[in-house]
Order: structure tokens, then sequence, then C-alpha cells
């Protein structure tokens, strides 16, 4: 959850009263944050914030607004969202800048001196937005620039890596795009956001100064903000236009409530958004929208009426107007965060105060204990480490490789393994459908380990399950691994049966034809009639797929059916 720190005395500037720090603790329920630290000889506060959708309050100007909302009843007005007129100043977007970072906003804020404290807070801001709220400035980016250095309109366009040159901040030469990406400290830590596209994007104005290098880095002139500056530019790149829309309001409110007059500028794309060709930021992105009263009242089990539904959202920020059984609310410009009737009713009781909730004793007692699956796991464990192995815990997410093509499965093999949508790394793009994989990992990291190892991992893995609702099925397995120069499937067997003994399990073997282990030292281990798991010496090309030099055997079980739950014969052969 991000962390701010800032000064009192600004937090007293923006509230327009008094924070004594025990004073501060009795507001910060309001904004969802802790107190951290105090420094009584700077003054300087730290305060971590536990709601990671609420961008707009990364900030001392974003605390001190929830909090002044609340003292005042009510919001104040930002006209610049709602205004009519054309902006005088425009960015124009380039052709083809939908393909690589389609979405810019920009604003002008005049009049605010800025004093080093200021600037220290503004660049604490530009860092929290870009790489908390915008995924390390992948999907959002925020560049601050000395609005007199630049001559209107400025364009925002591809060029060739080799094409443009100009100083990066820190530097003290003209580069190229592509040497910036390649040497410039910004370059090397975010170059990655624009690997392999053979354009980049470019800010830059009427007379081909350029502005800098989104989302890398400011050139050295235009965008080098310094104290006593006060007539500023901030434009926002990204990948999502509702979010490089919020980043922009969130600072184009937070500059106001600094002082600053703030101007909008008009964006032309050659492309439609959802704002259409021109649109004029900042702008409202909210719409208004119904919530009936009855949902709020269910959520907090609590009885009340329109308007005392009302004068808490009013004084918490909102927009809102009643009907006799529903409200309809519309969240501030700088808040986007309203995704459920639940988070309104949230507000209400944040707005009130969870203190003055009646406290409610439950109405049952109840005793909590291990569920069977979790007293079996137990005492599998028990077993197992008295037989000399040694428990491992792995991440459920792995890759397909590891899974499928490392294990020398086939393609239908591999249909039976659940993938993650919109993965983040092809690393973790699946969840586990076996266990063997994942103490395969462990092995060939282990090569210097003295031999034998001995290894055991009890977890869940996922299997597609058309019958259920979420399409698939999270099952609990037990997995041992033995390797060293004489591991075979004899030893692996003993390990089994002296396992199936103890729990008193009758079991038996059946050869089987996978893909993984060596012909004809492989089972299925059946169990009252139904397959449980498997048992072999994994094949030759499976360990060298590993990377791993010593025989290995294993045996893998699943732990449901031991239990007796519904699905004992559910458990499949290959993998």
């Amino acid at each position: 959850m991000p962390t701010i720190s800032f000064l009192r005395k600004d937090l007293e500037r923006f509230l327009g009263r008094a924070a004594a720090p025990e004073q501060l603790e009795s507001w910060l329920p309001l904004v969802k944050g802790e107190l951290k630290d105090v420094n009584a000889a700077t003054g300087e506060m730290r305060i971590e914030l536990q709601d990671s959708n609420r961008p707009d309050l990364w900030s001392v100007e974003g605390i001190a607004r929830q909090i002044r909302i609340k003292a005042e009843g009510a919001p104040r007005a930002y006209p610049f969202v709602q205004r009519k007129t054309r902006p005088a100043r425009r960015v124009v977007v380039g052709n083809g800048m939908d393909k690589v970072r389609p979405f810019v906003a920009a604003c002008a804020a005049t009049g605010m001196p800025v004093t080093e404290e200021d600037l220290a807070h503004l660049i604490q801001t530009q860092e929290k937005l870009a790489d908390g709220y915008g995924h390390r400035r992948r999907t959002v980016s925020v560049g601050l620039y000395r609005l007199p250095r630049i001559q209107f309109p400025v364009t925002y366009e591809l060029v060739k890596p080799t094409e443009a040159r100009f100083t990066p901040l820190g530097f003290s030469e003209p580069m190229t795009l592509k040497d910036i990406l390649a040497a410039h400290p910004k370059g090397i830590e975010y170059g990655s956001i624009l690997a392999g596209q053979p354009l980049l994007p470019l800010l830059r104005d009427k007379a081909g100064e350029v502005l800098s290098l989104p989302p890398i880095i400011n050139s050295a002139d235009i965008g080098q903000v310094e104290p006593g500056d006060s007539e500023l530019f901030v434009e926002v790149t990204g990948t999502d236009a509702h979010m490089v829309l919020l980043t922009l309001n969130i600072f184009a409110v937070n500059f106001a409530d600094r002082g600053a007059a703030v101007e909008p500028v008009e964006i032309q794309y050659p492309y439609d958004t959802p704002w259409g060709t021109s649109v004029a930021t900042p702008r409202d992105i909210n719409d208004a929208q119904r919530v009936p009263l009855k949902s709020i009242e269910d959520a907090l089990g609590l009885a009340m009426d329109a308007d005392m539904a009302r004068d808490a959202l009013r004084s918490y920020g909102y927009d809102v107007t009643t009907a006799r059984d529903a409200l309809t609310v519309r969240l501030p410009c700088y808040r986007h965060d309203l995704m459920h009737p639940v988070d309104v009713a949230e507000d209400v009781a944040i707005s009130r105060g969870y203190d003055s909730f009646t406290p409610v004793m439950p109405a049952h007692f109840t005793v909590g204990a291990l569920s069977e699956i979790e007293r079996m796991s137990d005492h599998l464990r028990d077993h197992m480490i008295g037989q000399g192995f040694q428990e491992m815990c792995s991440n459920i997410l792995m890759s397909r490789e590891e899974l499928v093509e490392r294990m020398r499965l086939t393609p239908a093999d591999g249909d039976r393994v659940v993938e993650v949508d919109n993965v983040m790394s092809q690393s973790f793009s699946c969840l586990r459908s076996w266990i063997v994989p994942s103490l395969l990992r462990i092995e060939a990291a282990s090569p210097r380990a003295f031999y034998p190892h001995r290894l055991f991992e009890i977890g869940e893995v996922e299997r597609p399950d058309a019958g259920t609702v979420t399409g698939s099925r999270t099952r609990t397995r037990l997995a041992s691994l033995i390797a060293h120069p004489h591991a075979n499937f004899s030893e692996t067997h003993t390990c089994l049966d002296v396992l199936m003994f103890y729990l008193m399990r009758d079991y038996a073997l059946e050869p089987v034809d996978h893909n993984s282990f060596m012909e004809g030292r492989a089972g299925t281990i059946l169990c009252n009639g139904h397959p449980i798991g498997l048992i072999g010496e994994l094949h030759p090309a499976v360990l060298e797929n590993w990377g791993i030099s010593m025989p290995v055997s294993v045996f893998e079980i699943e732990v449901d059916s031991l239990c007796g739950e519904e699905g004992a014969g559910s458990s499949s052969t290959s993998g």
C-alpha cells in the first residue's frame, strides 16, 4: 500500500486549520490512512494508505481535500473540468500512436510559484501515480514542464529511434532516442515498455524543441522544472484512456488547491477515443449512477432514509440527488472507483464514522476447526517427514512449457491445463495440473546439494471441469521425488507402500504408458478401484529437459480421494 510523506505545515495550509498529530489520527479513517511516523524536529509526517483504488489520496493535497470536504459538508467546485469554451492551447496526436501509446491529456497551471518543498512533493506525487497507479509507467506516465518555454501546438507523434536528438535530464549532451534507451538510467529501467517498437513516441513543440520521450525521460531544458517557476505544463500519456484522464484530473485539482489557475488543453486525435477526436482536458469522466437505498441498508445493516444517505455522501465529496427509494450519485472528477453499490455503502459508512454504528454480537456461537482435507494433509506430512523426506512449498502458477513440453506431454494433455487470461509473464501463465513439475523445478536448481534428494510437497492443483461454475476444479495432491545415482521404481514404491500401510488403505498398481515416464516403469495407483495417482521413473528426456543429471523416481496421489471426498475417481493418469 502507498506510503506518503509531507510536512505538517503543508497539510495545515490545505486544510486551513491546525493539524496536531492526535487530531490528524482522528481524521485519518476518512482516507483509510494510518499515521506511521512524525518527526517532531522537521514536522514531517508519514502516512500509510490502505486503499489502492483512491490514487487521488496519494498526496498531501488529496488527504487534506477529503478531510476538508467532511469538515465543510460539501466539495468545492473545479470549474475547469466543465469549461465550454475551446482551449487556447493544443496537443496534436500523430498517426499511428494508437498502436504504441494512444492516449494523452494535458493542462497548464499558472500563478503558483514553486518552492523547493513544492517541487519535492510534486515529484513524489508524479512518481507515486506513474509507478504505483500507472504500473511502473506502462499504463500511465506523467511529465512536468516549464510552460513559457513551449510554443504551441505541441505534437505527440512517432519518430525513428535515430531521427530525433535531445539532451535528457541528468545529461549534458544531446542523445538519440536509441542511445537514451540504451544508456540513460531511466532508459535502461523503463525501456522495456517500448521494446520492439520500430517507431518511438516523442513530444515536441511548434519550434521543434523536444519536451520528452514518454514514458522514459524529459528534456533537460523544457522538462526541468526548478524552484521559482510559476507557470507549468503537465501531460499524461498512457494506454488506458480513463486512467490517463483521471491522473491528469488529480494533478489539476492538486494545482488548483495550491492556488494555481488551471487552463485546459485541447487534444486532437486522428482516431476515435471514448470522448471523440477532439477532447478538452481535464474533463469529468464520471457518469451518474442510480443506487437503490435498500442496497446501502443491506450492506450496512442499518435502516436509513434517503436524506441521511445523501448528507453522508455529499459530505464525502459526492454529487447526490434523491428519490424516495434510490439515490443518483456522481463521483467528483478526481475519483473513478465506483464499481458496485457496495462501494457507495462503504463511503456512507466512512463518512458517518464506523464508531457511529452500534456493535451487534454474533447470534450463533461457533468453534473453528481444521477441515478433513487439512487434517489428512498434516497426517501425510508427518509420515513423509518420518521417511526422511523434506517438505517443499511452491507457487501454484507455472508455465505451459514446464507443465507440458518439458514433461514430454502431448498437445491433448496440454488441453487439460488451466491457463490464466491476459498474463503479465509467460513464466506464470498456467495453474499447475500436477505437482511433480514443481518438484523438478526445485531439483533442477539443487545439483550442488548432497545426495540423495528426498522431496515432497502437498498442495493444490487445478484441472478443467465443465461441470463447475468456474470451469475448473481445485484438488489437493501429495507428490514425492527421490533423486540419486541409483534412484529407481522399487525405492519409490517402497515409500508409497509404507505410507499406505500406515494410512490403512488398500491399493494396487496398474501398468500405464505415460510419456513422462520410462516404458515399463510407470503405473497408475488405484484405491478402491479408482485411480488416485501415478508412480514411476522419469524418462531421461524429461530429465534432460530440466537439466537434471541424476535418475529421478516419483509418485503423486490425490489427497481428496484418501479423505473419501466426492470425486475420488476424478484423478487423471496423465499428469
